[in-house]
């Protein structure tokens, strides 16, 4: 009886291919079969009640099991179809209350599918169910009920279900998970349904960021009269236990409390002794980040990334501790001259800015070596499999289709760190401080030179080199304004991502815009020459190739064009001058030496002496001459 298995593989099967919808569908065909194989169809019979499921049939043929898991989870589909339909309406088109009653009375038939299914299961001695077929099924009830208490906004009973849904699965994971699938199977659960809703309710009920899951379902797992967490508990006591002596040991790390907070050039005193305490936890994240960058050097950015959500959400939680103290104080009437409001505006700005650098950091890690400034291709894996005839496979290039989709993903990227920066300015006193405006102007230059060097990268994709020339030229204009050496950080200062942009950086992007900016004006000129030459070589056909040899073709070599086939009948030099000039000097065989005039004479008159032959006329056909 592997409940768990049976739902989400199908799930995943279903999703894989298409959408709620479709799952439903697929669900309606697998229960009628399943119906007609448990011969347990009412066909004639509608609106009939169908005959109840004992404990009975679930020990003589398993098969019943299935048939409440299909009827819960296309009830479950169903509802979820709805919710995907909506997802993206928005204001008056925000799904409505006939909508929203329809969503949770779909949940309420799967939870009850459910239920009945956990009822039936406890009568072991009948239906020769185990105790982790038991806990499964109860997890999945829980999760239906969870679902249906987030919808109706019920956070705390949202809590209580879903944090015994992980209370469960974690304790099936570690008892009954014989195999790796097995333990990735209820790992995958976790991660992508219930620890989500499990935060999402949390923060509606204003409770610390900083609070683990585990410390969050230690407080709110139900314990009294629930024979399913104590059967949960037997094998592994100290399930609950951990997540407590995680919360203390996290207490003991922020013992360390800051009393001040520097901005700038101020140092004021922290008001508020959650936002204190909330810094303090920011300051142990932070130390972890480092050593976690310092050991993963050659992590993945994705994994690089992910780590700095540690220092995200603390961060998180000292801006909303702070604003929270300043709404408390406005409304008792304090006004803002008080030394108390002052102290608690400038801990808000910079707070909210220490925020904004952990944002901006994890956007520089995501585009990934300098900033993104260098796009590499992706190394794809050899494939494993051999080919038919027994050798291996070629490694295929990088499509540009997913080329296109990483410099999208850079894009967005970088309009983030654009829209930070831009929010900066609306904290308290920072338009009145116009060196600190310099540096924002300086570092939202240099993003911006970024983001227009990807989106010129994209069109060189598309053969579009007018359109990247200008993209590049904007971008190094952009690249000169960052290169102010004066409002930049210091050569030496180094540390984690963040906001801070170096010399070298901006350097090293200076640079490689100058070379793409004459290496595309240079193309573009190819170009505009070709295209003048193919216009005017409309009218006439140019000489072979083999003529022109000390000529570079700009529109390519015509290679049918390369030399005159058949070969033309044509004049070229066959003595060198100087042979003209030395004809009189030179004693050819046959011609009279200089001076010789006897033999020519004689010569002359003996060839005059000599008759001419007599040349015989020609004869007609009929005998009469010409």
């Amino acid at each position: 009886m592997d409940i768990t298995r049976f739902i989400v593989s199908r799930r995943n099967k279903a999703l894989l291919v298409g959408n709620y919808g479709l799952y439903r569908k697929q669900l309606s065909r697998r229960l009628l079969v399943v119906r007609k194989k448990l011969n347990y169809s009412s066909k004639g019979c509608k609106y009939n009640p169908k005959t109840p499921i004992v404990a009975e049939d679930i020990g003589n043929n398993h098969e019943f099991i299935h048939l409440l898991l299909l009827a819960a989870e296309r009830a479950w589909a169903l509802a979820m179809h709805i919710k995907s339909t909506h997802a993206a309406d928005v204001g008056p088109q925000a799904v409505t209350g006939s909508t929203k009653r329809h969503i949770i009375s779909r949940f309420q038939k799967a939870s009850n599918y459910a239920t009945q299914l956990v009822t039936l299961l406890q009568d072991q001695e009948k239906c020769r169910a185990s105790t982790q077929s038991i806990l499964e099924a109860r997890a999945y009830q829980q999760s239906l009920r969870g679902s249906i208490a987030f919808e109706k906004g019920s956070w705390k009973r949202c809590l209580q279900s879903y944090s015994e849904t992980r209370l469960l699965y974690t304790a099936l994971a570690q008892t009954h998970g014989s195999g790796a699938r097995q333990d990735d199977l209820f790992k995958d659960l976790l991660s992508t349904t219930v620890d989500p809703s499990l935060r999402y309710a949390a923060y509606q009920l204003k409770l610390p960021r900083t609070l683990s899951i585990e410390t969050i379902v230690a407080r709110y797992v139900p314990r009294e009269n629930n024979t399913f967490v104590t059967q949960a508990l037997k094998p592994n006591p100290d399930l609950l236990q951990e997540s407590g002596a995680a919360a203390r040991k996290s207490t003991t790390r922020s013992a360390h409390i800051p009393k001040t907070i520097n901005w700038r050039s101020r140092t004021v005193n922290l008001e508020d002794a959650s936002t204190a305490q909330a810094l303090a936890c920011l300051s142990a994240a932070e130390a972890n980040l480092a050593s976690f960058l310092a050991v993963h050097q050659n992590t993945d950015r994705r994994a690089k990334a992910a780590a700095y959500d540690g220092v995200l959400l603390p961060s998180q939680d000292a801006v909303d501790a702070t604003k929270t103290a300043i709404d408390e104080l406005t409304v008792e009437g304090i006004s803002q001259d008080d030394p108390r409001m002052q102290s608690l505006q400038i801990t808000r700005t910079a707070v909210n800015y220490n925020l904004v650098e952990w944002r901006v950091g994890r956007n520089r890690v995501l585009c990934g070596g300098q900033d993104g400034a260098v796009f590499e291709d992706e190394i794809v894996k050899k494939p494993k499999k051999l080919r038919a005839d027994g050798k291996s496979r070629d490694v295929q290039e990088e499509s540009s289709s997913r080329k296109l989709n990483r410099l999208k993903e850079r894009v967005v990227l970088y309009e983030s760190t654009l829209q930070s920066l831009e929010s900066i300015k609306e904290l308290p006193g920072v338009l009145a401080d116009q060196t600190f405006m310099n540096e924002l102007e300086v570092k939202k230059a240099y993003f911006s030179s970024l983001r227009c060097l990807a989106i010129a990268r994209s069109h060189m994709l598309h053969g579009n080199k007018r359109n990247s020339l200008a993209l590049l030229s904007r971008a190094l204009d952009l690249s000169l304004v960052a290169s102010s050496p004066s409002s930049l950080s210091k050569p030496g200062s180094e540390g984690l991502p963040k906001l801070e942009v170096t010399p070298a950086q901006a350097k090293s992007l200076k640079d490689l815009l100058e070379r793409s900016v004459l290496q595309y004006r240079a193309l573009v000129e190819l170009e505009d020459l070709s295209s003048a030459a193919s216009q005017n070589g409309q009218s006439f056909k140019p000489p072979p190739m083999i003529e022109r040899l000390d000529e570079y073709p700009p529109e390519g070599v015509d290679l049918t064009n390369l030399v005159t086939y058949p070969p033309k009948l044509q004049p070229i030099p066959v003595k060198p001058i100087f042979l003209d000039v030395a004809w009189n000097y030179i004693d050819y065989p046959g011609r009279p030496k200089k001076g010789d005039t006897t033999t020519t004479r004689g010569n002359i008159e003996e060839t005059a002496s000599k008759p001419e032959p007599r040349k015989e006329a020609k004869k007609s056909w009929f005998g009469f001459g010409r």
